[in-house]
């Protein structure tokens, strides 16, 4: 597993080439009503340059865990949005990606900036079992090139380009034919989400923003939990989002309102739509 940026002037490799037609049909893909446009035509982009499968678009916004904007592969249907799926309620939190995001909280990360930085991890490099079986195997997944960018402030997107186990792994040609067609995947990424990402953000994740403003000390499982209540579900089904007890989500919520000094359901949507910490 590692990453590197691709901003040093000189540093992304000039060879690689692409054809015009696919690229007219990226543009085109941006800010289509159809939510899998972009990440098809990425997949079509790369495919025959790098033997990409599969790619997954996720926004990471304000802290919370990543929501999908766009899935592709060859086998259609639902399958690899319901592994996207599974990622996003059970998984992210051990993604390397993850840790790029949240390493650079801190630093300055609360601005937007130019910066794209390609994340290189195989299944070899999950330690998890769960996390590796979910993501990488039953998909039939080798290894995973992920282009990471924000956008916005507290914002990043990842473009996550996935190689087939029957392929096997990336290798250095592949890498940099993926790093020299990275500014335009990252500027069309950044567009589209600008046209049709942001108000696909429903007002639970802008509720929990302005939680995560008011209280930064506030744990991912407590916002999960905290998503859950303002998405009106259950302690049953905020639990079994989250892969865990019913009685640890109450924990993990009674935590988040301690936090936020409030006691009850009503003060916690009052405190969203008031924004001042009580």
């Amino acid at each position: 597993m590692r990453h590197w940026h691709l901003d040093r002037p000189g540093q992304t490799s000039q060879t690689g080439q692409c054809d015009l037609s696919r690229v007219t049909r990226l543009i085109s893909a941006l800010g289509r009503d159809d939510a899998n446009a972009l990440a098809t035509e990425v997949l079509n982009l790369l495919e025959p340059a790098a033997s990409v499968s599969q790619c997954t678009v996720f926004a990471y916004e304000f802290g919370n865990r990543p929501r999908t904007v766009s899935v592709a592969d060859h086998r259609g249907g639902r399958f690899l949005r319901d592994v996207a799926d599974t990622y996003s309620r059970l998984f992210y939190a051990l993604d390397g990606n993850q840790q790029i995001v949240g390493g650079h909280r801190g630093e300055g990360a609360g601005r937007a900036g130019s910066s794209l930085v390609l994340h290189w991890q195989s299944s070899a490099d999950i330690r998890h079992d769960g996390y590796r079986h979910a993501c990488y195997a039953t998909p039939n997944v080798s290894d995973r090139l992920s282009l990471l960018l924000q956008p916005a402030a507290d914002i990043w997107l990842a473009i996550n380009l996935y190689r087939g186990r029957d392929a096997g792994n990336f290798q250095p040609a592949e890498v940099e034919q993926v790093e020299s067609l990275a500014p335009l995947i990252g500027e069309a990424a950044k567009h589209h989400y600008a046209l049709r990402g942001q108000s696909q953000m429903g007002i639970p994740q802008m509720m929990l923003a302005r939680l995560r403003g008011l209280c930064p000390t506030l744990s991912k499982r407590e916002l999960d939990v905290l998503r859950g209540v303002l998405e009106g579900k259950s302690a049953a089904e905020i639990a079994e989002c989250m892969g865990v007890k019913p009685s640890s989500a109450v924990t993990y919520q009674k935590r988040a309102y301690q936090r936020l000094g409030i006691s009850s359901q009503r003060q916690l949507f009052a405190l969203c739509l008031s924004g001042d910490k009580r």
